[in-house]
């Protein structure tokens, strides 16, 4: 299991490491601002519960809460009332479990 700072270290490599399963990679393009690529992986497998989750947290960040909340019903989930951060941090913790 990677650590939040492991995974952060990794922000310096130009891609995301190849051992990393895809729901890790749209975490690590998110966390390296492209936005769009995140979101293709979130799409690439809609209507499976851990890509809508991450579909839904990706329209948060981008503060299209209507569009968010579509996404957290579609999980099976809420949207969270803790910061982008933590729900971040959580993610990583979760996908690193799949």
């Amino acid at each position: 299991m990677i650590t939040v700072q492991e995974f952060i270290t990794t922000l310096q490599e130009p891609q995301p490491p190849q051992a990393f399963s895809q729901l890790l990679q749209a975490l690590w393009y998110d966390a390296k601002g492209d936005w769009n690529a995140a979101h293709e992986i979130a799409q690439s497998k809609e209507g499976t519960r851990t890509y809508d989750r991450l579909h839904a947290y990706l329209h948060r960040k981008e503060g299209d809460n209507w569009n968010a909340n579509y996404w957290y019903r579609r999980a099976k989930t809420t949207m969270p009332t803790i910061s982008l951060d933590d729900e971040w941090n959580n993610l990583l913790q979760a996908f690193q479990n799949l």
